[in-house]
């Protein structure tokens, strides 16, 4: 079995569905209220194990009911939490959704005990950085952390996985630690300071970022898929179409998919076609945890069963 170990957040969502996003002093009433568990660290762990990984996730929530439901939770989809710590002094973290109609949404993290996770907490579980075929992190924890966890990744040789999210300034020593880096089209083009609105765009950002040190970099591209830029040049693999109901999750089903497919054996362009279709999957659906497939799904997208690697 594939062996992922996320480092990175978790959080309670309060969504609001509604007809349309609100334009700025304006609000939009008659909506839905969805409560559910999210972060990107947690869905990306989810992600991950639906998809056929063992997966440990390193974290911190509150000592508080939310941060009580997000442990359970994790640990009935079999997820380890050993080493989700718990902040006596800090709410768990929430994130404030808006989504529309058409899937798009407006989303608001206020991070609680997500700040409360020093690289001592990290450097605890080194053996959980031994055990792991990819260690895979996001931004949304504290930026310190997330070096000390590539650092001790790069150590043991494991593949690293970087989705930086949401974009924050990091020292250009991190770049030669992280072996994926996997931006959005709005992330990608603040790290390259270029516009991405076309793929020509997005393969210069990718060859800039490449530049400073990353191994290989794979720009989200929604609807258009993605486009990765590696050593052994670019490869474009198109969106899978889909009735999108809502987006939120599906950078994360993307980057969760991604690391099991690598720690599957599996070449770029197989682990690439497993990401998009989980992320195509996850737009089917509301709420971003409830979003997230498993891996029958996603293999009968693809028109086939079993790993993609090995």
């Amino acid at each position: 079995m594939p062996r992922v170990l996320v480092v990175g957040s978790a959080n309670i969502d309060l969504v609001a569905l509604v007809e349309r996003l609100p334009a700025p002093g304006e609000t939009v009433s008659e909506g839905t209220l969805l409560v559910t568990h999210g972060g990107k660290g947690a869905n990306q762990a989810v992600a991950a194990r639906r998809l056929g990984a063992e997966v440990r996730l390193l974290g911190c929530v509150g000592a508080d009911a939310s941060g009580a439901e997000i442990r359970a939770g994790l640990e009935a989809e079999g997820i380890g939490v050993a080493g989700l710590a718990t902040a006596p002094d800090a709410a768990t973290g929430t994130a404030l959704i808006v989504v529309d109609a058409r899937g798009r949404n407006q989303i608001a993290v206020a991070p609680g005990a997500n700040r409360c996770l020093p690289p001592s907490a990290v450097e605890r579980w080194e053996t959980d950085f031994a055990w792991a075929d990819v260690v895979l992190c996001q931004l949304e924890t504290p930026v310190e952390t997330v070096v000390r966890a590539l650092e001790l990744a790069r150590a043991r040789g494991k593949v690293t996985i970087l989705n930086p999210a949401p974009v924050r300034d990091v020292d250009p020593s991190v770049w030669p630690l992280v072996d994926y880096l996997t931006p959005n089209e709005s992330e990608a083009a603040r790290l390259g300071g270029v516009s991405v609105a076309e793929l020509g765009e997005a393969r210069a950002v990718g060859r800039l970022l490449r530049a400073r040190g990353v191994g290989a970099v794979v720009v989200t591209l929604g609807e258009r898929g993605a486009l990765a830029s590696s050593a052994a040049g670019d490869l474009a693999v198109p969106a899978f179409p889909v009735t999108a109901v809502d987006t939120t999750a599906a950078g994360d089903a993307f980057n969760g998919a991604l690391a099991v497919g690598l720690a599957e054996g599996a070449a770029l362009w197989q682990a690439l076609r497993l990401a998009t279709a989980a992320a195509a999957l996850a737009c089917t659906k509301r709420g971003a945890r409830p979003s997230l497939p498993r891996r029958a799904e996603v293999d009968a997208l693809l028109g086939r069963s079993g790993p993609v690697g090995r």
